[in-house]
């Protein structure tokens, strides 16, 4: 400790910016520079038949081409995504979609941990900057040498400073990682947004599906039944024999039998959306009422020119390559851990002391750096530099089979649409052949010129094919959501920020 006469504090204050603001000066480690080539998407979509475009181009809406330069292709892509919900001709699929983001535990939870990320980040940040302590002690003694008691009086109050000198990127690199992990778990909410929304969007359809069929059963069950009812009593004039009348009757039932069935069916998916949008039961019937059995219609747009380059707005992907981004700079961070470290230090305070009547006024300060330089630790550090590139190595290997998985998603709901407008048309028009030949049956066997077989049997063909329809008609809704959570759902809202009350249990 020297002591001595102290003219200015402001003479740290010019170090303390100099070791705050300067960057490493012998940085190590490797420098982050993206997934490898091999890990990247695709140029373009490696599939065969794709979905056919809209009949004017003028009137549909397409994302850019795969030559696009890749900050235009997001842009562009991103913004016809984030309104993928209201192509939609249904404003209450997107209201259920508010409500149930607004309810989720999953997205609270990922909220939670971008805000854990942001305070990591912050005291990654504060080690750039010096520490500043502040210390006051007084205390009073006695001293006696044989003779009379002096009273001793000791008061001082001292400010201490330390800062470590990244001299080899240590304290760079935890930042590094901390701005990477805080975008990481930002995407990782971005990605639960989507994958939300696409659940809804799913039990959503599956409910208007279900609707429809319960329609279909309805009508089915009805003709059933009056065809019974119309046999028996031709039955009972003799008109009849009794294994036609017993025919009709178990037609009737196994169609009664079916509707109860779809009844159930149908309830049990209007209960899982109630739970899954947070949603007052008796409210949500209401509002599902006035469009029952209608499923929604998006607008047609082209598919045809998805571009590949729409897989990096991901949120799963981004997040993964921000991981990846994180793995190196730990990396650094271990192999600086391997080189000496240098940190100064100062403090500085006045000093009162008083015994015997005199006093004494003083300031202390003190400055000086220390070096610390590894020595021996038994391969310690080198083995969580080897532990650091092994980290690496596997967050690189989930990125890559991570675009190889969204890769195939994307292309298998292209192939679905692809499907589904192919399908269509013949669906049609086996739907209305069969609907009329049944037509023509019932009116055969009410003429009595046709038998219970013929007709049953036509009805039966005629329902199957009305089914086949509404299913596929479904099918396309599903691959249109499938490749809005393929393609990244558009990162529909910024995250939120989250600032948990102390003691809050959530």
């Amino acid at each position: 400790m020297k002591v001595g006469a102290y003219r200015s504090s402001a003479m740290l204050l010019p170090l303390a910016a100099l070791v705050a603001g300067c960057a490493a000066p012998f940085p190590v480690g490797p420098d982050y520079r993206g997934p490898s080539g091999e890990a990247a998407p695709p140029a373009r979509w490696q599939v065969g038949w794709l979905p056919k475009p809209a009949p004017s181009a003028a009137d549909a809406p397409s994302l850019p081409g795969a030559s696009a330069p890749p900050a235009e292709v997001r842009a562009a892509s991103g913004e016809l995504l984030r309104g993928w919900w209201q192509q939609f001709d249904d404003p209450l699929l997107a209201e259920l979609i508010d409500s149930a983001q607004g309810a989720s535990s999953t997205l609270a939870q990922a909220a939670l941990r971008i805000a854990q990320a942001r305070s990591d980040l912050s005291a990654a940040q504060a080690r750039l900057l010096p520490n500043v302590d502040v210390g006051i002690a007084a205390s009073r003694s006695a001293v006696t040498f044989g003779g009379p008691v002096i009273l001793r009086t000791l008061a001082q109050a001292q400010a201490q400073s330390s800062w470590e000198i990244d001299l080899f990127g240590a304290i760079a690199r935890s930042r590094e990682g901390a701005v990477a992990r805080l975008l990481a778990r930002e995407a990782q909410w971005q990605d639960a947004q989507v994958a939300l929304a696409a659940e809804v969007g799913n039990a959503y359809v599956g409910l208007r599906h279900c609707e429809r069929q319960l329609e279909l059963s309805e009508d089915d069950a009805r003709s059933r039944g009056e065809t019974a009812r119309l046999t028996a009593i031709t039955g009972s004039a003799g008109l009849q024999a009794p294994s036609t009348v017993a025919l009709a009757r178990a037609s009737a039932a196994d169609a009664a039998n079916r509707l109860s069935r779809q009844r159930t069916e149908c309830e049990l998916l209007l209960k899982s959306l109630v739970v899954l949008t947070a949603r007052d039961e008796p409210a949500l019937r209401t509002r599902l009422a006035p469009a029952s059995a209608r499923l929604p219609q998006p607008q047609r747009f082209r598919v045809d020119r998805l571009p590949a380059e729409v897989l990096r707005q991901r949120p799963d992907l981004a997040a993964l390559e921000r991981e990846l981004a994180a793995a190196s700079a730990d990396i650094g961070k271990a192999e600086a851990a391997r080189y000496p470290s240098l940190s100064l230090a100062g403090s500085i305070g006045p000093l009162r002391s008083e015994a015997g009547g005199v006093t004494v006024s003083a300031t202390t300060w003190s400055i000086g750096p220390t070096l610390n330089i590894p020595l021996f630790d038994a391969g310690r550090r080198a083995a969580n530099v080897e532990t650091a590139r092994v980290a690496y190595a596997a967050a690189e290997a989930a990125y890559r089979e991570r675009v190889r998985i969204a890769v195939r998603e994307v292309e298998e709901a292209l192939l679905r649409l692809a499907d589904a407008d192919e399908r269509e048309q013949s669906a049609l028009v086996a739907s209305a052949g069969y609907r009329q030949a049944f037509d023509a049956a019932g009116v055969r066997y009410r003429a009595g010129l046709g038998n219970l077989v013929e007709l049953e049997d036509a009805r039966r063909t005629a329902v199957q094919a009305d089914t086949a329809l509404a299913e596929l008609r479904r099918d396309r809704l599903l691959a249109w959501i499938s490749l809005y959570r393929a393609a990244g759902g558009g990162w529909e809202s910024p995250p939120p920020l989250v600032r948990p009350s102390s003691g809050a249990s959530r």
